[in-house]
């Protein structure tokens, strides 16, 4: 060609990604391509706004719809958290649009410890000199901690453990990584919000993969946070594939694997009546045995509409040693009754079950009715609270702490009920005063096939 394509021309869109889109759209794709030389390449592959995910760029404001002061990403292990705020300081010390319209000169990199900040935040493969094209790269200097970019802006390197070396610099905006694990998060993050003081709008990201320490707490509920939230899997073709199989599919949907995969906040009451440790230590892993016995518990709503309780929806065998194997969890959020009775009749002929637990204190005869419209011949065994839920549910509890109940398979929702009941200001509940659905339709299950009348073990079977 004689002439580059227009779109090298000194009118080029703000973004690579513009470029190659406009490109691709008018045909010129492979004459872009063609000619290209190294620079324009390195530029194109550090243009991030090409490249990055949604969430993996700053928002425009809170989640109350005011200016951030804190973005706070939260994600699981190689979401490519690193890489969003590596990109976010690089962005405000070149002063490139949309993280900033000016260069930022002012800056703090802020870790668990100084080995943390260098080795990840700094040097590491996703980090600040990672990211930079040649020209703009910083000259990192480790004997005095810190980045100094051409245009000279400056970013200082602090470690978590040490909070007071925070006393006395001044910044207009900070990253703080992994402070979810900070050991003296509390006094470390408070030194710095005393010195973010320069600059209009001095403001911080913070990347981590969540733990339900009491700072991530507060920031998730503070107005001015901006959250946004990435899996494991969202940055799926950067990952090995040999972590894939051996670590997501491992872990996938247990506690572990929902706090560091999915980067989820996983709570854990200390006085609820199950644990996640002893849930886990129990999850049964290998094809179940043969089961003498297979229920479906339903534990229906009182109503329908969009305030109605969720329909719990649990099925549960037994082995011929007595120990009980939860098969699944398909319960329903704010379903018709039309709806949750074709799913637990469904679940009922997948798993060959012998007979529907449905307990009657609430719509007992609607429910009862309601499946017979769907199946006239299914053997339905009725049950009777005449209990609160806590009795109920704690010789199940007791059943889990001598092994006997086992769980086949992950089932987070129900789980989360389960390690969320305990003792609340009107009893027993869950922290969120919603109703335990799922985890009374477990307790039935479980009840029906391994517990006589007042909640005692039935006799094993030989």
């Amino acid at each position: 060609m004689d002439k580059k394509p227009k779109l090298l021309a000194p009118t080029l869109p703000t973004s690579w990604l513009d470029v190659l889109l406009t490109c691709e759209s008018e045909g010129l794709l492979p004459d872009l391509l063609a000619e290209l030389e190294g620079h324009d390449i390195e530029t194109m592959l550090s243009d991030w706004r090409a490249w990055a995910r949604p969430d993996q760029l700053p928002p425009e404001t809170s989640q109350t719809g005011l200016p951030w002061t804190v973005w706070l990403v939260l994600g699981g292990r190689g979401a490519g958290k690193t890489r969003t705020g590596a990109e976010w300081v690089r962005g405000l010390a070149l002063g490139k649009p949309p993280f900033a319209d000016r260069p930022v000169t002012r800056l703090a990199l802020v870790g668990e410890t100084q080995n943390d900040v260098r080795e990840v935040m700094i040097e590491g493969v996703s980090g600040l000199l990672s990211v930079h094209t040649r020209e703009e790269r910083p000259l990192w200097q480790p004997a005095r901690r810190r980045l100094e970019w051409p245009n000279g802006a400056v970013a200082h390197a602090f470690s978590a453990e040490d909070p007071e070396s925070l006393r006395g610099p001044q910044f207009e905006a900070a990253w703080l990584d992994e402070i979810g694990k900070w050991r003296l998060a509390e006094e470390a993050f408070d030194q710095l919000q005393f010195g973010l003081r320069l600059g209009e709008r001095p403001r911080q990201t913070v990347t981590t993969t969540p733990r339900p320490t009491p700072l991530l707490k507060r920031l998730i509920a503070d107005p001015a946070t901006a959250l946004t939230r990435s899996k494991t899997k969202d940055n799926i073709f950067h990952l090995a594939p040999a972590f894939l199989d051996a670590v997501v599919k491992r872990y996938a949907g247990t506690r572990l694997g929902r706090q560091e995969l999915d980067g989820e906040m996983i709570e854990e009451r200390q006085d609820a009546l199950w644990s996640r440790a002893g849930i886990e230590a129990l999850r049964f892993r290998a094809e179940v045995p043969p089961l003498v016995r297979i229920v479906v518990a339903i534990d229906p709503p009182a109503s329908s509409g969009k305030r109605s309780d969720a329909c719990g929806i649990v099925a549960a065998g037994i082995g011929p040693d007595g120990t009980v194997y939860v098969l699944e969890d398909a319960s329903l959020e704010r379903a018709p009754p039309s709806a949750w009775a074709s799913k637990a009749l469904a679940l009922y002929r997948r798993l060959e079950a012998d007979a529907l637990v449905v307990e009657t204190n609430q719509g007992g005869e609607m429910a009862e009715a309601v499946l017979r419209q769907v199946d006239s011949n299914v053997p339905i065994t009725p049950v009777k609270a005449t209990r609160g839920k806590a009795l109920r549910a704690e010789p199940v509890a007791h059943l889990y702490e001598q092994g006997r109940v086992r769980h086949a398979g992950v089932f987070p929702e129900l789980e989360d009920e389960m390690c969320d009941f305990g003792p609340t200001d009107k009893g027993f509940g869950l922290s969120s005063g919603r109703s335990p659905d799922r985890m009374d339709a477990l307790v039935w299950a479980i009840s029906a096939l391994a517990l006589g009348a007042r909640g005692t073990p039935r006799v094993r079977a030989l």
